[in-house]
């Protein structure tokens, strides 16, 4: 059943969009804070749709997500509690708060790194370096590495692929995107 391949080539078309790259901005901001879709879904197809823009992009994503992780910081650093703690508790993110807190104790500053650059959830790293009070020069410093070594890194994929890599993602997203929700179903299971 090919229901992932219409939905590509739309994506494809919204990343041509004049207006993208304000929204990847405001993804990619948000992103850092509370917003659970990674930017690399946004960023990603439009380096495809817009190869000589790549690097822009990736900029953008980078400026705005690290200034988005500012504002993840303060809030964990002045309003946890008021603010912070029963968004958390409503998202279910319990566990992954006192995962990241065990973590900053082991890690220090490291796990910034590790969570701005890999799939972890950045955003959870952000507030939880506010809480801990961790130093804000290096947290923003270590942000910056971490997110724009990613973001160039997938700018770059995208850029190096282009519309080759483009027709051969749209020949096999469908087997692709049923893969993603199988293993999202199967990983769902064993958690639970």
């Amino acid at each position: 059943m090919k229901i992932f391949s219409p939905f590509y080539d739309r994506v494809l078309r919204w990343a041509a969009h004049p207006h993208a790259p304000r929204y990847l901005a405001v993804m990619s901001f948000v992103e850092s804070i509370f917003w659970p879709v990674p930017t690399d879904v946004m960023l990603a197809p439009m380096a495809l749709a817009r190869p000589a823009r790549a690097w822009r992009f990736a900029l953008v994503a980078t400026v705005a997500s690290v200034l988005g992780g500012a504002v993840g910081f303060a809030l964990g650093w002045l309003l946890f509690e008021p603010v912070v703690l029963p968004f958390v508790e409503w998202m279910g993110y319990q566990a992954k708060l006192a995962t990241a807190k065990t973590w900053f104790d082991s890690y220090g500053i490291w796990v910034v790194l590790l969570a701005s650059f890999s799939p972890l959830p950045y955003k959870v790293f952000t507030v939880t370096a506010g809480v801990m009070q961790m130093l804000f020069l290096p947290f923003m410093l270590v942000s910056l590495v971490g997110r724009a070594a990613r973001f160039y890194l997938v700018a770059g994929l995208m850029r190096l692929g282009g519309a080759r890599m483009a027709e051969k993602l749209r020949h096999y997203i469908d087997w692709l995107g049923w893969a993603t929700v199988l293993l999202a179903v199967a990983a769902y299971l064993a958690l639970r």
